[in-house]
């Protein structure tokens, strides 16, 4: 979820401020119905939000999620002008079935995921995401939740940390920023985020450091993922909110990072495979049909204009997807 350098409020802190990406290619791969029930499972600030639920009439009805809860008050707030059309629920997406159920919704007409976390996130040092001031070793999206940075950095094996470095940052040095880490810690725990890039800085050689980005950058990367479950939840979430889509629904995915963008394709293509029987059996046996259809066949990006406006867009990729109707259900609605 990326989103343009928010302002400050007086006290110096970032407002929860949401400059939605991609909006119009959202809005038009989404192909909103005014009656329809849609789902925004990653609110933020609500600027996603706020642009479907103007598409909206009276009887249409907009679900916002955010597990974060500063997320949640803002949203709320920003939406609140829509009355009863928007509904605003502190959750994770990956509760979107459980979060439908509780406000009597069997079924929806679309969804949204912006996934990664966001500007305010990023920009405010309190929450410890940022490699650029120093914080405590927080990046909880939801602080309600006992894991932190700190638990990790602190608590996992040099194997554990290697392990997520590689997998979930892409970091080539996984193994000798896991030993640095170790090794200092051995001493006293690793507290502060500043600590942290120190040990990562020390630890990547001397020509080593990458050109285009923050040789911190995939370090954090990989420890927020670890955090807060991103990539884990992904496949899960992305098949629960598949189900909940109504034939003819549609569902829009935001990523920002190769691994994000990997669970998200990986997913969809085994939901649009339908058979997953044996390639040398004559007949399927299994029955699986396919559950949607790829809209958008390659990823959509940011253009040009956008780039310019917002550079933290630059890594967006949009995936749109359809649920297919089987046979003649009178559910299907086909799009055009």
């Amino acid at each position: 979820m990326s989103e343009k350098r928010p302002p400050r409020e007086a006290g110096g802190s970032p407002a929860f401020s949401h400059i939605p990406v991609m909006l119009q290619e959202v809005l038009s791969g989404l192909d909103i119905r005014p009656d329809g029930i849609y789902v925004d499972g990653t609110a933020g600030g609500g600027g996603h939000s706020e642009a479907i639920a103007e598409r909206l009439s009276d009887r249409g009805l907009l679900i916002a999620i955010d597990r974060d809860g500063d997320a949640v008050k803002a949203a709320s707030a920003r939406l609140e002008r829509f009355g009863e059309r928007a509904r605003v629920v502190h959750a994770n997406y990956a509760d979107m079935k459980q979060v439908c159920a509780d406000l009597g919704v069997q079924s929806i007409d679309g969804f949204l995921m912006d996934l990664g976390v966001s500007s305010y996130q990023l920009d405010n040092p309190d929450r410890g995401f940022s490699y650029m001031s120093d914080a405590p070793l927080s990046m909880q999206m939801d602080r309600t939740e006992e894991r932190s940075a700190r638990d990790v950095v602190n608590g996992y094996s040099g194997e554990e940390l290697t392990r997520i470095l590689r997998e979930w940052g892409e970091e080539r040095f996984a193994g000798r920023i896991a030993a640095e880490i170790c090794r200092r810690r051995s001493s006293k725990p690793i507290e502060t985020t500043l600590e942290l890039v120190d040990a990562i800085g020390s630890a990547i050689p001397a020509g080593g450091r990458p050109s285009k980005h923050h040789f911190a950058m995939r370090t954090f990367q990989a420890i927020r993922i670890e955090v807060n479950r991103e990539i884990e939840i992904i496949p899960g979430a992305l098949r629960e909110a598949v189900g909940l889509l109504k034939y003819g629904g549609r569902g829009a995915v935001i990523t920002f990072h190769s691994v994000e963008d990997r669970a998200v394709k990986e997913t969809f293509a085994e939901l649009a495979a339908g058979c997953v029987c044996p390639k040398d059996l004559p007949v399927c046996v299994c029955g699986r049909r396919p559950e949607i259809k790829l809209i958008t066949k390659k990823p959509l990006t940011p253009g040009a204009e956008e780039l310019a406006a917002n550079g933290r867009s630059h890594s967006a990729k949009l995936r749109i997807v359809e649920k297919t109707g089987v046979g003649s259900d009178p559910l299907y609605r086909p799009r055009i």
